[in-house]
């Protein structure tokens, strides 16, 4: 069952956390999340799940920035969150679905105990014209049954900022490829 957004500002503090919460981005079972002013791009052409990745940094300016086909793009949300006991997941708005931009390749499904920022993967269908702070995507809240172990990976968990696959973690348990991706200012045009 999802929760409506009245149980949501309901189990705020407790079962849900949001920060900054501002109750104009209350929907009727959703919550709309803001996008931070920080986007990664990947430097490799070709990406190797056995190795972290170089990226690169810019900053949306308030100008807009215009994301290009084709190419993966990394953000996060203005608002931390933090929930018990509830599946959060996030999906993209309407609005902006029906401009050819997803803001999630395939990782909408959070963890129940899951603490930070969420990392968006977004992907533009044809060029569109980005802005820092735009309400992006909602997040919603599924209860759960049975017993529940909540989310404690070191790996995303309470995460500052936009985080790059680490999934070179999993598959070099050893520590052959440790390395933090190495990160660079500015897109290359």
């Amino acid at each position: 069952m999802i929760l409506s957004g009245k149980e949501i500002e309901k189990r705020l503090g407790s079962d849900i956390q949001i920060d900054p919460f501002k109750p104009e981005n209350l929907n009727p079972n959703s919550y709309n999340l803001t996008l931070h002013h920080d986007v990664l791009t990947y430097e490799e052409v070709v990406l190797d799940m056995k190795k972290s990745n170089r990226v690169r940094e810019a900053v949306i300016p308030e100008t807009g920035l215009t994301l290009e086909p084709n190419r993966l793009y990394l953000a996060r949300t203005v608002e931390r969150t933090e929930t018990h006991n509830l599946v959060p997941m996030i999906e993209g708005r309407s609005s902006i679905g029906r401009l050819g931009l997803f803001v999630h390749v395939t990782a909408g499904f959070g963890d129940v105990g899951f603490a930070g920022y969420w990392t968006l993967e977004m992907f533009a269908v044809q060029p569109v014209k980005i802005y820092p702070g735009v309400a992006i995507c909602q997040i919603f809240y599924h209860e759960i049954s049975g017993d529940v172990e909540e989310y404690k990976s070191g790996k995303y968990q309470n995460n500052k900022g936009i985080q790059p696959s680490l999934l070179y973690r999993e598959l070099n348990p050893e520590g052959a490829e440790t390395d933090e991706p190495q990160m660079k200012l500015g897109f290359s045009k």
